[in-house]
């Protein structure tokens, strides 16, 4: 075999690749007036073109399979006091059988396992008992798991709050904070159907139902994945060698219904869309370990070998994120870069509650 037949290694990447500077004021503070009246960055063609997202139906064909993540965003902060009256506040991260949960815990000094907290007031003043297992998934974990009085999901839809994510600022008073309205409808996709994760799946807040009216009537066909997002999504990578970061832990499902559909679209010549990396990483951890269902960590850099995803729609992401990372494996690193670029001095909006743009999958080099 000659020497330049041989396919070059992608060269290596560290933490700073993935830094930017990002004025403040295009974080994104509350959502767009319509949720299809973000503006959508194209980077499917060579040149960037700046469009408003209710064009995404004509950037799509007839055939193609639009994939979404159906995961609904419970209301897991709640806030309480250990039994020594210090104040806490806990992050529900995931709910286990028999009334546990796994939470982030944010208190000025952790309790003992045993120990009781008194959420909202406690179970005798209204609200409900909560005593520490113990750390999760082991000793060492970063978790805590816990054991409440009553059912999980009743207990966070009655006194919890949505989690919004810690970029996004609202007045916060303890105890006595409430969701305003407009976060609690539109932190939320119009299609959530399986509680479970404590952040949106944010590219896919951009659609309403008269977007995906306009997308059947163009033929693009619609699938659905579960992914429940976690807190972890949020963790800035540490480590400037990317490959000793560790990821976060979250439960995943592609159901035989949605399998199928993707087979049918790979037959029929079609393209795969995903609609945000959380259906990303869904998909491919499906791709490529086998299981339907199951925990997954797949920790996407460049370099990696894409299996079901052909497009993307996804918001912009946190500097030195593994998101970042993800999206430029997914498009070619200088492209992501240059789609930054462009997107900061066009005054873009950005995370959860900005803009969207639009990607093509490049072949790793």
């Amino acid at each position: 075999m000659s020497s330049s037949s041989v396919t070059p290694a992608p060269r290596p990447f560290t933490l700073s690749d993935f830094d930017f500077e990002l004025p403040p004021e295009l974080i994104a503070q509350h959502p767009a007036a319509e949720r299809s009246g973000s503006r959508l960055l194209d980077g499917s063609l060579p040149t960037v073109v700046d469009r408003i997202f209710h064009e995404l139906p004509s950037l799509l064909n007839a055939g193609d399979l639009l994939v979404f993540n159906d995961t609904k965003v419970i209301k897991a902060r709640i806030f309480g006091e250990k039994a020594s009256g210090g104040k806490l506040e806990l992050l529900i991260e995931r709910v286990l059988p028999g009334h546990q949960v796994v939470a982030h815990m944010k208190v000025s000094k952790k309790p003992l396992p045993g120990g009781k907290m008194f959420m909202m007031g406690g179970a005798r003043n209204g609200g409900f008992d909560a005593v520490l297992l113990g750390r999760w998934p082991d000793e060492n974990g970063q978790l805590f798991h816990l054991q409440l009085s009553d059912e999980p999901h009743a207990l966070m839809e009655k006194h919890g709050v949505v989690p919004l994510p810690p970029y996004i600022e609202r007045p916060s008073g303890a105890i006595t904070h409430t969701d305003s309205e407009e976060d609690a409808q539109r932190y939320q996709t119009v299609f959530a159907r399986a509680p479970g994760a404590v952040a949106a799946p944010t590219a896919a807040l951009h659609f309403d139902e008269a977007l995906l009216a306009q997308l059947e009537a163009r033929g693009v066909q619609r699938a659905s994945v579960t992914l429940h997002v976690g807190a972890g999504t949020f963790q800035p990578v540490k480590t400037e060698n990317i490959a000793d970061h560790t990821m976060h832990r979250e439960w995943y499902e592609v159901p035989a219904a949605t399998q199928q559909a993707i087979a049918d679209c790979k037959a029929r010549g079609g393209q795969v869309v995903a609609v945000g990396t959380t259906t990303v990483r869904t998909l491919e951890s499906w791709a490529k370990f086998g299981q339907a269902s199951g925990d997954t960590q797949i920790f996407i850099t460049p370099g990696f070998d894409f299996k079901v995803v052909d497009r993307l729609v996804t918001n912009f992401h946190l500097p030195k994120s593994t998101l970042m990372m993800l999206v430029s494996a997914f498009a070619g690193y200088e492209h992501i870069m240059g789609f930054y670029r462009h997107a900061i001095a066009h005054q873009y909006r950005f995370f959860s509650y900005g803009d969207a743009m639009l990607l093509t999958r490049t072949p790793p080099r």
